[in-house]
């Protein structure tokens, strides 16, 4: 029972007391409209009670970051008692949005919503309770827990700068480095300093007093390796925490979009919590990247300089690795550095608000000494 409920009530025992004191008719009429109200306000409360309904869904679950999403919120209500528009509480993350809606008599009412989406991820949003009063507003009913649905927030792609690759096959690539198929000799032309000696054609050699070595058909691609920091990102609040993720993510997208428009393959794996790697030679599969990119929480216990060593064993199949991350410390600078002494151009995202930091100033100079790319990005 509301206030108003209340109120009717007293009203209506005090105007019968009177009636029965004073003997006045219109005092008993009184009391009688007051319960009257109130039998007919509980009992269209509580037969709606039963038939309400209350159920949502999203009209896109993909929604990529910073578009209207809308979501689709249906009442229904069976029986011939009217109610009062149904106050709709849905929470999204850690705020809650608040909905009326006057339900038909007859069929469902299908209304849209629009829902934030700031921050990359995949996000609930439920209906925490509905309430709802009689035409009187005397009686109010409330259930919690109605209905949820979930949504999953894209990252979006920005342009970056192209990666750069060794040369494949004019004599000056690191010869360990080579992917060049040794059945399917293509050309011949003269020694240099450092060709394999099983690359030499011996009897042309004999023939022309010259050491003549194979050119063999251009090798595929390199692979660009993207590593990516899935561990917690160094923030002060949830929301800052949220706002470097979305960075994260998109760099790490903008990166792998870039090199797949220019037709290199690229490998990203995930040491998140189902480990998982994206490989990829086209740009149909972005897609499916946006979505794994969505689906991680940035709360791995996994450090991220042991990634690092773990991936040394790519390096010499990989052209050129990229490093996206929100920290640097020694042994992620440690291990960037021995990635680039194996032999792969290597360029480092630092996603930070601080580039002239004091702190990361001796580490980023650490890094440019060997030979590192090292670019900012700022959350936006």
């Amino acid at each position: 029972m509301t206030g108003r409920g209340r109120t009717i009530l007293v009203m209506s025992l005090s105007a019968l007391v009177y009636g029965m004191s004073l003997g006045n008719r219109i005092f008993y009429l009184a009391a009688l409209f007051g319960l009257l109200a109130l039998i007919y306000g509980l009992i269209s409360v509580l037969l709606s009670k039963r038939s309400l309904t209350v159920s949502c869904r999203m009209e896109n679950s993909r929604i990529p970051r910073g578009d209207e999403e809308s979501m689709l919120i249906t009442v229904g209500k069976r029986g011939f008692l009217p109610v009062y528009p149904v106050e709709i509480s849905v929470k999204v993350g850690d705020a809650v949005y608040h909905y009326d809606e006057q339900p038909s008599r007859r069929e469902e009412i299908t209304f849209a919503v629009a829902l934030p989406t700031q921050h990359v991820g995949v996000f609930s949003a439920e209906i925490t309770q509905y309430a709802f009063y009689d035409i009187f507003g005397l009686f109010r009913i409330r259930r919690k827990n109605a209905d949820s649905c979930q949504m999953m927030v894209l990252p979006r792609a920005f342009d970056v700068e192209k990666l750069r690759f060794y040369s494949n096959d004019d004599g000056q690539a690191l010869q360990n480095r080579t992917s060049e198929d040794l059945a399917s000799p293509e050309d011949t032309r003269a020694y240099r300093t450092g060709d394999a000696l099983k690359r030499i054609h011996w009897k042309l050699s004999a023939r022309k007093k010259e050491l003549i070595v194979r050119r063999f058909e251009m090798p595929a691609p390199p692979d660009t390796l993207v590593l990516l920091d899935l561990s917690r990102p160094n923030a002060h609040d949830t929301e800052e925490a949220l706002t470097l993720r979305d960075t994260l993510c998109e760099t790490a997208l903008s990166v792998i979009s870039m090199q797949l428009k220019g037709h290199s393959p690229v490998r990203m794996p995930l040491y998140g919590t189902r480990a998982q790697e994206f490989y990829s030679k086209q740009t149909e599969d972005l897609p499916r990247l946006q979505e794994m990119l969505a689906c991680q929480t940035f709360e791995e216990e996994l450090s991220f300089d042991r990634v690092l060593r773990l991936e040394l064993r790519r390096m010499r199949q990989t052209g050129a690795t990229v490093i996206v991350t929100t920290h640097l410390d020694v042994n992620i600078v440690e291990g960037i550095s021995h990635i680039r002494r194996m032999g792969p151009n290597a360029r480092v995202y630092l996603i930070t608000r601080t580039p002239d930091s004091e702190e990361d100033r001796p580490l980023v100079m650490q890094l440019q000494q060997c030979l590192v790319e090292v670019c900012y990005v700022t959350p936006a």
